[in-house]
């Protein structure tokens, strides 16, 4: 199973419903079931679905969705050329972290072992 590593603040605002685009300054071709890594812990914390990849975002629909993103930086202070929405649904946080383990270099995906 892939995972994506994402930012512990992040990943507390998925599993609570609150936030369901991750913005990544490229597009996504993957799609299904993945698993999520709290950035940092060495860890993976949860799964979701990933469903489809919005943008490149112009300014009207990145402010139009910030209740989405929970990014509340102006657009044009963005961190990425181009911004895009990676949409996820169903998030389920796992009652125990499972350690992984963590391949040099990586920073988006990790190839999780079965």
């Amino acid at each position: 199973m892939d995972a994506l590593i994402i930012k512990k603040q992040f990943l507390d605002k998925i599993f609570s419903g609150e936030k369901s685009w991750e913005l990544r300054s490229s597009r996504t071709h993957k799609r299904g079931r993945i698993a999520l890594i709290e950035s940092g812990s060495g860890t993976v914390i949860g799964e979701c679905t990933l469903l489809d990849c919005v943008g490149p975002l112009t300014g009207k629909s990145y402010s139009a969705n910030v209740s989405k993103h929970c990014s509340f930086s102006l657009f044009q202070e963005r961190m990425y050329k181009n911004t895009f929405a990676w949409v996820l649904h169903s998030p389920k946080k796992y009652s125990s972290p499972k350690p992984y383990l963590h391949p040099q270099g990586a920073i988006i995906w990790v190839k999780l072992k079965n």
